[in-house]
Order: structure tokens, then C-alpha cells, then sequence
């Protein structure tokens, strides 16, 4: 005999609207505390769900939120992502300018990214929303809602926050890396131009996020000149700013920095999140790994002076570490080369020279 919460399982696909809704709004809490009820008859509950997403706005609004819940588990995760003309409901209800949900979806999207059949959206086309994109790739609109769609920029519901995190999920892919380092014809700019101006925005979820994105874009070595090129996408600034406190520095250290790090107002904020602070280190780490060009010109960034601040006045272990392993490789001798400079790997003293340890 079903118990009272499979019976209400199955008032989701019940046609009176008010029902579906009294359902709903019951079954939310169970999405986290007892989600097995929607894993039913082969995932019947899914199905439905994934119908109550098209549904009046408080139902799709309950209807994303479980989803949101469920799809941590694989065997849901793998139902929602291969299923194209879901895919497509989400894609035309984040493109809508008037959508109450839209964050909604942009979390959902965020969490279908972690399956790998969602790596088709990369080569997916639609219908172009003329308002958002003049692109009909899935993908070139999506971006174009997270850049014009921040801080409620295009829909007033909403700010796309949570694109960031489809957007570092997708880059973990060689396609997705592939596709934010390439002009794209639509538009002829590079996608992570497009991200790296978000390093400092207010959005924690945001700056998180696209850091991530740009850590895993740097996985791709051959890529690495375009990242550094002045003329082109010019990342450095945009990660070692988010590294930079209100410190002074003295004259020679300044004029070593690039521009963008010189003058910053008195009141200029190192990023508080220390995991993020713990990704632009590791990006930079990456950075130093492909060659020596790449190595030399982080020397004359000035990033030692701005690490070297960050290990001092960061209280947190892992941020401390990485700055050690940096310093490490951007002071050490390359080869056929001594070092002339007398400089140290950050709180090292006089006689531990001999203990730093190169990371290659």
C-alpha cells in the first residue's frame, strides 16, 4: 500500500493547476531530506518535474528547486543532461527577458554541466532571442546573458550569477577550453575577455566562479601566450588585481608593476574569499609552467611584490603555501643562469636557502 508521500508524489502530473501546486509546494522539503521518493517508477517524478518547469511560474519556480536538489545524484543528473528538449526549455526560459526564474535555471544549467553529455552545448544551435544575442549558439547566448544580464542588466529578475560555475565546468573540457580562447564569428571576441572583467565584481558567486573558469582555461599550455599578451586578452592584471591589498609599495617595486597595479586608491581590497584568493595562485602556477617567455614576463609584472604581500598579511594556510610555490619558481635560477638578485622565496631566511624545493 503507497505511503502518504508516494501518494503525493503522484499528484505532480494531476490536472488541476491548484493540486500540482499544493504537491509541489509539500514535496520541496523532501527534495533534500528524503529525495529517493522522486527516484519512483523508473524516475517518474522527474519526468513530471521536468513537465512543471513549463508550468505557472510558483510551480516551475518549486519545480527547478528540486531539480536543483536531485540532480547531485548521478542517476538524475544523467536523465536531465541527455534529454535535448529539456535542455531546450531551460535555454528558452533563461534567454526571456522576463523570466521570474531565470537564476533558477542559470543554477540548474550550473549543475547539468557537470555531466558530460552536456558538452553538446558547446556545438548546439537554437532560435535566436534577437534581444540577448545575435549568435545561435546555445553557448554564445548564454554568455551573453551572464555579461549583459549582470546585476539585472537584462532581465530585472535576475543577475545570472551561477553561469559562472556552467562556465567553469565547461572549461574543463578541451572543446570548452577551446571555445573561450577563440574569437568566435559572432561577434569577433574572444570569450574570456569577455569573463575576466568579473574578477573583481561584487558577486562572490561570480568572482568564484570565473576564477575557476580561468584556472581551468589555463590547463591548455598552447594557449598561454594568447592568455598573456598584452594586446589581446591581457590576463594578468585581471589576477593579480583581486591579490592586491591597499599596501604601499616602495618607488622601484611600483614602477616594476604593470599600469594596472600602480596608484591603486587607499582603499583598495585584497578578494576576501580565501578560496578564490587560492585560485588566482594556482592559475599563476599554471602560468609559470609552460615556458620561460611566460616566466619572464610574470618577473616583470611585478606579481613577486603582490604575492609576497599576499603570504604576509593572508592568514590561511593553503593561500600561504601556494604563494611559497610560486616565489619558489619565480626566483629560481633558470637554466644556464644564476641567480644575481639575492632574492628569497617569501619568509625564507639567510640560511635556509638550500631549503626551498622547485616544484619542476
Amino acid at each position: 500500500m503507497p505511503t502518504e508521500l508516494e501518494e503525493l508524489v503522484e499528484f505532480l502530473h494531476h490536472g488541476n493547476t491548484q493540486i500540482r501546486q499544493i504537491a509541489i509546494e509539500n514535496l520541496l522539503g523532501y527534495s533534500t531530506s528524503e529525495p529517493t521518493i522522486f527516484k519512483a517508477g523508473q524516475l517518474t517524478p522527474v519526468r513530471d518535474l521536468k513537465l512543471l518547469v513549463k508550468d505557472y511560474p510558483p510551480i516551475a519556480k518549486n519545480a527547478l528547486t528540486i531539480l536543483i536538489n536531485l540532480s547531485d545524484d548521478r542517476e538524475v543528473l544523467a536523465v536531465l543532461a541527455k534529454d535535448d528538449a529539456f535542455l531546450e526549455s531551460l535555454l528558452a526560459r533563461i534567454a526571456n527577458a522576463k523570466e521570474p526564474n531565470a537564476n533558477l535555471v542559470a543554477m540548474l544549467l550550473a549543475n547539468l554541466a557537470k555531466a558530460d553529455d552536456l558538452k553538446r552545448i558547446l556545438t548546439s544551435e537554437r532560435d535566436v532571442p534577437t534581444a540577448l544575442s545575435t549568435s545561435k549558439k546555445a553557448v554564445d547566448q548564454l554568455m551573453d546573458c551572464f555579461v549583459k544580464g549582470a546585476e539585472g542588466g537584462y532581465n530585472t529578475a535576475a543577475n545570472f550569477d551561477y553561469l559562472a560555475y556552467f562556465f567553469a565546468d565547461l572549461a574543463k573540457v578541451p572543446e570548452g577550453r577551446q571555445y573561450f580562447v577563440t574569437a568566435q564569428p559572432y561577434d569577433s571576441v574572444i570569450p574570456i575577455t569577455k569573463l575576466i572583467v568579473f574578477t573583481e565584481h561584487k558577486s562572490d558567486i561570480r568572482r568564484r566562479g570565473v576564477a575557476s573558469t580561468i584556472k581551468n582555461i589555463t590547463f591548455d599550455l598552447p594557449s598561454h601566450p594568447l592568455l598573456l599578451s598584452s594586446d589581446r586578452v591581457n590576463l594578468l592584471p585581471y589576477i593579480l588585481l583581486p591579490l592586491t591589498g591597499p599596501e604601499d609599495y616602495g618607488e622601484e617595486e611600483t614602477l616594476s608593476m604593470l599600469p594596472d597595479l600602480q596608484l591603486l586608491p587607499p582603499d583598495k581590497t585584497r578578494d576576501p574569499d580565501v578560496s578564490i584568493l587560492l585560485t588566482h595562485l594556482e592559475t599563476l602556477l599554471l602560468l609559470t609552467s609552460g615556458t620561460r617567455e611566460a616566466r619572464d614576463q610574470m618577473r616583470a609584472s611585478g606579481a613577486y611584490y603582490v604575492v609576497r604581500e599576499t603570504h604576509l598579511r593572508v592568514e590561511d594556510e593553503g593561500v600561504r603555501e601556494a604563494c611559497d610555490r610560486l616565489v619558489q619558481v619565480l626566483m629560481r635560477d633558470e637554466e644556464g643562469e644564476s641567480r644575481q638578485d639575492g632574492g628569497k622565496a617569501v619568509g625564507e631566511d639567510d640560511d635556509e636557502d638550500d631549503k626551498v624545493v622547485e616544484i619542476f
